[in-house]
């Protein structure tokens, strides 16, 4: 697949930076076509590629013991991933599995990417704005996780998958929106008839509907 200058400006590092700086860029990456399902990174592995999604969806997400799964992140395109493993010890502390039907992700090993940052501070303070914003998130799941039932958490992923990426809606089953709200699929369940009682959304067949936004905010605590 042929990476071009247009592709690289569109990642989220790269965001501002003169064309004429990423000349070099596009024969650093290499890119690779994955399916929905199939593994991208695992976790705990040594991971010193920086990963960017460009067409389709990522989950990250991390596994208990007992194969409990907990999604940390929905990674569109443009955004990057393994960024923790690139920049610290180079063991990945999360997997990431394709979840869109087809997901195109770009990467770029760390030993080429740190001199081209080491020339361009624009790269940097992305890259520094970027880690804040992941670490600003993780504070926000354990808040979510912590001080909300599941219902508010429902609410909160149903707004969150409410817009439209690139590639349109990204749907959701109920098995990923419990991984994502920290509980069981009978109980996400449970909490979309709830709402779809209090005339908030409609259940149709293969989509969610949402009917009052406003209600859904209240109860997700964005407003």
């Amino acid at each position: 697949m042929n990476i071009t200058i247009e592709n690289i400006s569109r990642l989220s590092y790269f965001n501002g930076v003169d064309n004429d700086r990423l000349a070099g860029l596009p024969s650093l990456f290499n890119s690779k076509s994955f399916i929905k399902g199939q593994t991208i990174v695992s976790e705990g592995d040594k991971q010193e590629n920086l990963h960017f999604v460009n067409m389709g969806v990522v989950k990250i997400y991390k596994t208990s013991s007992e194969g409990k799964e907990q999604i940390i992140k929905i990674v569109r395109p443009g955004e990057s991933f393994s960024d923790v493993a690139v920049f610290g010890d180079s063991f990945c502390p999360y997997s990431a599995q394709a979840l869109g039907n087809t997901t195109i992700v770009y990467w770029i090993h760390k030993n080429d990417l740190l001199p081209v940052m080491e020339k361009n501070w624009r790269i940097v303070c992305n890259a520094l704005e970027i880690l804040s914003e992941q670490a600003r998130l993780l504070l926000i799941l354990v808040e979510d996780l912590s001080f909300k039932n599941v219902t508010g958490r429902v609410a909160k992923i149903l707004l969150q998958n409410a817009v439209p990426g690139p590639e349109g809606y990204q749907r959701l089953t109920q098995y990923e929106m419990a991984a994502m709200a920290g509980t069981a699929r009978e109980v996400v369940g449970r909490s979309l008839k709830n709402l779809e009682d209090s005339g908030a959304i409609s259940l149709e067949r293969h989509r969610i509907v949402i009917k009052d936004r406003s209600y859904l905010d209240r109860l997700a605590g964005l407003n």
